[in-house]
Formats: C-alpha cells, structure tokens, sequence
C-alpha cells in the first residue's frame, strides 16, 4: 500500500496539506503517516526536566493529531498513523522515508505568507533531486471545495 506523508506542527498550512493527504489516500486506497517532530530546542535541559518537557510536546502534538485523525477516519475512512520523531524536522522525514518503503509521497502545507512557504518546505524543494519518491506541496490558503476538486 502506497503511503502520504504529511507533516503534522503548529502552522496554519498544516491543516490543508493533511485534509489532502487524506483525500488523495481515500480515493487511491493508500494510507497516511503523520509525522511529527520534537525539536532539540524544546527539550535542552537537565534530564528530569527534559523528560517532563518530552512529555508534554508527545501530549501537544497526540492532541493536535487526533483532531486530524478523527476527521479522516469519519471523513475519509482513512486510518491514519502517527509517528514522532526528535530532531530537525527535514532530516527526521527524510530518515523515516528511508526506513518506511511503502512511502510514495510526500505532502506538505505551504504557506501563502510574505515570509515564503515555510523552512520546511523550503529546504525539502532545496533537495528536491535527491529525495526517494515526489513532493506535493499543497498551498496554505487553497479552500476545501477546491481541494476536494482536485483529489
């Protein structure tokens, strides 16, 4: 079975490049894996405290996810899978395409602001020759009559 991988954070953009993971994997009988990254700036401390601060980013972004995964399994009748990774997010996503061979595609939310579409984004289009398998970049501000059109 052929997977999306999208990246789930705090941006506003995230929410479309998941409603179209979803989309695309409901109509193609794929799947998704979302991603999550913890970075090492949110947990530098000592030890006990490192592991509270873990804690609660695994608690933030399970939340935030099964927000997402709620909708696509009533919506899409997607069963989706959750994956949180530590580290810079660019090289996490590109280590777990490395370790996950049903990997097709990836799919992330490009923001429609002045500062560009976003530093993952950025990186990855960067690279793009270099990564295993295409990049769909799915804009932030696009509407759900519009993605639903286009999936």
């Amino acid at each position: 079975m052929r997977k999306f991988l999208v990246v789930l954070d705090d941006t506003p953009e995230c929410q479309n490049a998941m409603r179209y993971a979803a989309m695309r994997a409901a109509r193609t009988a794929g799947g998704v894996v979302v991603l999550a990254t913890i970075s090492a700036e949110e947990i530098q401390h000592g030890i006990g405290v490192a592991d509270l601060m873990r804690a609660e980013a695994e608690e933030r972004i399970t939340s935030q996810y099964n927000i997402f995964a709620k909708w696509m399994r009533d919506k899409q009748s997607v069963e989706p899978e959750l994956i949180i990774r530590e580290g810079d997010p660019a090289q996490q996503l590109v280590t777990h395409i490395a370790e996950d061979p049903q990997i097709g595609v990836i799919v992330l939310g490009a923001s429609s602001g002045k500062g560009g579409p976003g530093p993952l984004v950025t990186r990855l289009t960067r690279d793009i020759g270099t990564l295993p398998c295409p990049l769909t970049l799915v804009p932030g501000d696009i509407s759900k009559d519009r993605l639903e059109e286009i999936t």
